[in-house]
């Protein structure tokens, strides 16, 4: 089926066609024929998948058939700054052949400007904001309000439940016409999203594209056990043996972060960081600077984990294991995009067993464990997974231990 088999304004289609897509992938499929009939939905698929053009072709085609009015008609709630440039990056592309304007509605840029382009004489037909600043727009900008929206998205709900912007959403959804439609889309479903899809959507259509707890085809994925105190050094010697085109490090911590780059400036491997304690052009920087590969590698906290589409990365790398393990699948789920094939190498320090094992009877599969030849550990490392099982998914990590030496395997 090709994207013509839609029935799509001209103008997106040239959109389409322009972007050098082809064929819908699966969730597009599902999508976007429902969406255009004006149903709402909630939507899970992986990472990589297609969904922002799932939720951007149906939401631009239904302003395109009706009258152009004042005012927004299209609003886009996620999580992240960086996730929202993107997806505004997607929209622009998508109605390049049409008139239709966007706003970027987000923290860390200016008020002022902002306000200018919603009072423009060009009209906006497209809000996509984050839900913090889109509140404070409106409660305080004048002559601003989303009495015209016919179409909002929330996209990666169960993120904005994580970082505690249901209160917010919620605000936002309730100054909405009634009459709008919903498209909702969420990598996990848990009770709080499932309360708001009861409170805001109207029988939602439900579509899974591939089992949640399924990491995307193509991700090799290999656990390399290791002292905490170790970790950079294997890290700087994984990065020379293997054939890294553009890779992310992820670790636990802003700080971590920030100590993890300066290590591997130090060995003059070039490295970007991005976190949410840098200024917001400084997160543009890094990441333009990885985008278009000045730079190899991007040192991230989880900020970058979701919903970042950069096509080139060869390797992924957990620094740390994650809290949660829909954060591993989010993390890995950077490479392999798009049906390519990539690497997910996470370093276990000893004390990061329990999460790690519990990541894997989410995944319900036992990850290979790993040695570097001629790497000189301090403790030799376990390659057998340990057999214990655990009833919860959702392992926070303990304090790290302060221990030191070879006392033993771990």
């Amino acid at each position: 089926m090709a994207f013509s088999g839609f029935d799509l304004h001209p103008d997106l289609l040239k959109g389409i066609d322009e972007m050098g897509f082809e064929k819908p992938t699966p969730i597009q499929k599902e999508a976007v024929p429902e969406a255009l009939k004006g149903r709402d939905i909630l939507g899970s698929a992986q990472t990589g998948s297609g969904k922002t053009v799932a939720f951007a072709l149906p939401a631009l085609h239904r302003i395109l058939s009706g009258n152009r009015e004042s005012g927004a008609r299209v609003l886009v709630l996620t999580p992240t700054r960086e996730l929202a440039a993107q997806i505004e990056d997607t929209f622009k592309q998508c109605c390049q052949f049409t008139k239709l304007r966007c706003l970027l509605v987000i923290g860390g840029e200016s008020m002022g400007r902002q306000i200018s382009e919603m009072h423009s004489t060009k009209g906006l037909d497209v809000v996509i904001a984050t839900p913090g600043r889109l509140l404070d727009h409106l409660r305080n900008t004048r002559g601003f309000d989303l009495k015209g929206v016919e179409t909002v998205v929330l996209d990666e709900a169960d993120r904005m439940l994580d970082m505690g912007f249901l209160p917010d959403v919620s605000r936002i959804l309730e100054r909405l016409p009634r009459n709008h439609q919903t498209l909702m889309f969420s990598a996990t479903i848990p009770p709080e999203i499932e309360n708001l899809v009861s409170r805001f959507l109207k029988d939602p259509l439900r579509i899974e594209i591939d089992p949640p707890r399924k990491p995307a085809e193509g991700v090799i994925q290999k656990i390399y056990p290791v002292t905490q105190v170790q970790k950079y050094g294997l890290l700087h010697a994984l990065l020379d043996r293997a054939e890294v085109r553009s890779s992310l490090v992820f670790t636990s911590t802003k700080k971590r972060a920030d100590i993890v780059a300066g290590s591997l400036r130090t060995k003059d491997i070039p490295a970007a960081v991005i976190h949410s304690d840098l200024s917001q052009s400084k997160r543009k920087e890094s990441l333009e600077s990885f985008r278009d590969q000045k730079v190899e590698i991007l040192v991230a906290t989880d900020i970058a984990a979701r919903g970042l589409d950069i096509r080139h990365v060869s390797h992924v790398f957990n620094f740390d294991v994650p809290l949660y393990a829909e954060d591993y699948l989010h993390r890995i789920g950077r490479t392999a995009r798009a049906f390519t094939v990539g690497d997910a190498i996470t370093l276990m320090g000893p004390d990061e067993r329990p999460p790690m094992e519990s990541i894997e009877r989410y995944l319900k599969m036992t990850i290979e464990r790993c040695a570097l030849d001629g790497f000189d550990y301090d403790v030799p490392p376990r390659l057998s997974a340990s057999k214990k099982s655990s009833a919860s998914s959702r392992f926070r990590l303990p304090r790290r231990s302060s221990r030191r030496g070879k006392k033993g395997f771990f």
